[in-house]
């Protein structure tokens, strides 16, 4: 029997809970809001149907808080749940609750959340699944337990440490040296702890030069299983992903098979619905691939696949929510396009530490083969308590050149945002690099290139816009005024 869902509280803010509400404005369906004490004035609040106030800025009183977050949704009559990406949405206790409420949980089982929350668990269970995975060891709690394993192995530095509980780029360090084994180790168990409440780590080969590859999943209640190819993530700064692309430029045929086959193989096997992503890190030298983890929610770059697909990502997970079956089957789904996306963080593009304040002018990139998934409007507060994120801007075209010509056209002449920095002009530098146009990179080429990313910088500030006018005032004292006007 279907599940009737007229009503969805998104228990997300910004650039997600926008997402989100465009699809359920589609659908008829309506929406609620939840919202920080800073958040009040936000653009997700303004488009939802009703909005609720759950607590004060820091997450744990607002957006982390699932009391709260609950009896909004039974107090404004809201009949289901979508989490969004980022928060709660990874969280299995939360997806319970809100089941456990009468209420309609979109996205994957609680059990399927659990299984892979915890990268110990995942990866024991990918390798039973036949998923590569990365040679390394776990639960290993002193140096001398990290060394006796890199010699047992013959395992070579660098070597990666990460919180078996971290996510988000969070909890994770390259270690170079044996001198750095103990303090990285230390770090990464304070920091597990400390974000996840779990101190559990995992140590890993590094694999140099790699790139970071991940395939879309979509799955519904009848066992149906079904890959929508994957996306490139591999530009990335401090393990988070900053531009992605589809398809990746880095595979033939017969790899992207193996991959998307693997991603299928095991979320088949913990019995997976609705959205999810698989993650893979590729070692491009030896043409080898392993598994990282997998992401139980909607992904922030969904946007890319939906265009080259022509899917609507959101739409599907709240049909499989309802009950119903994919109305697709593998052979259906035929990439057509190359897409590319841009997170526009609002950050210094040369410290990527975050900026806050008033965005005092927005101009929205537009055109042929763009797509825009904001998250403020002209005269927004960005808070400086939340991810940076404050827009997704993907370009699309018929092959890899045609896209990246697209998103250059549409960083430099038609995006502007005043008040804030963001990392526009980092990006823009990015998609001119010749070796990213080449396709030659890997998720160290941010850290590798700065200097000369930094170099190529085209920055313009309202001072510019004043010359322009100083400059046509001149012209017209000095020549008279044109014959047109």
């Amino acid at each position: 029997m279907e599940r009737e869902i007229n009503k969805i509280l998104v228990a997300n803010r910004g650039v997600s809970a926008v997402r989100i509400m465009h699809t359920c404005r589609d659908l008829k369906i309506k929406t609620t809001a939840v919202y920080s004490t800073p958040d009040r004035l936000s653009m997700h609040v303004h488009m939802a149907d009703s909005a609720v106030h759950i607590g004060d800025a820091p997450p744990g009183d607002s957006y982390l808080n699932i009391d709260k977050i609950i009896k909004a949704a039974l107090d404004t009559g809201s009949d289901a749940v979508h989490p969004g990406w980022g928060f709660l949405a990874e969280n299995d206790t939360f997806a319970r609750r809100v089941i456990e409420a009468g209420l309609t949980w979109v996205g994957p089982p609680p059990e399927a959340i659990q299984a892979m929350g915890d990268k110990i668990e995942s990866k024991k269970v990918a390798a039973t699944a036949g998923v590569p995975v990365i040679p390394g060891a776990d639960d290993l709690t002193t140096a001398e337990e990290v060394r006796e394993w890199m010699k047992r192995d013959d395992v070579k530095f660098p070597i990666m440490i990460k919180a078996s509980a971290g996510g988000g780029g969070k909890g994770m360090l390259k270690v170079e040296n044996d001198e750095q084994i103990g303090p990285a180790l230390a770090q990464v168990r304070s920091e597990g702890l400390k974000s996840f409440g779990n101190d559990r780590v995992l140590v890993e080969k590094y694999i140099e030069k790699g790139r970071h590859i991940e395939v879309q999943i979509i799955a519904d209640q009848h066992g149906n299983v079904v890959h929508l190819y994957e996306r490139e993530c591999t530009i990335q700064r401090r393990n988070q992903k900053v531009i992605e692309e589809t398809p990746s430029p880095s595979l033939d045929d017969a790899l992207r098979k193996e991959f998307c086959d693997a991603a299928v193989r095991l979320m088949k096997a913990i019995n997976y619905a609705s959205a999810g992503t698989v993650e893979f890190v590729f070692d491009a030298e030896n043409r080898k691939f392993y598994f990282l983890e997998v992401n139980t929610r909607l992904q922030v770059e969904h946007g890319i696949t939906e265009l080259t697909t022509g899917l609507d990502l959101v739409n599907i997970m709240i049909d499989v929510a309802r009950g119903k079956p994919l109305p697709f089957t593998q052979d259906d789904i035929v990439p057509n396009r190359w897409s590319i996306e841009i997170r526009l963080n609002a950050e210094d593009p040369r410290q990527f530490s975050p900026a806050f304040g008033t965005v005092t002018r927005l101009h929205s990139p537009h055109g042929p083969g763009v797509r825009v998934s904001p998250g403020i409007y002209e005269g927004s507060e960005i808070p400086p308590y939340y991810d940076s994120c404050i827009m997704l801007i993907m370009a699309t075209g018929a092959d890899r050149r045609d896209a990246i010509r697209v998103m250059d056209r549409t960083i430099s002449k038609n995006l502007r945002v005043e008040g804030v920095k963001t990392l526009a002009p980092l990006l823009l530098s990015i998609i001119r690099h010749p070796k990213f146009i080449e396709g030659d990179f890997s998720t160290r080429f941010i850290e590798e290139h700065m200097d000369e990313l930094v170099s190529m910088f085209i920055e313009k500030d309202s001072e510019d816009e004043m010359l322009k006018v100083a400059k046509y005032v001149a012209e017209v004292s000095a020549l008279g005024t044109p014959k047109w006007i």
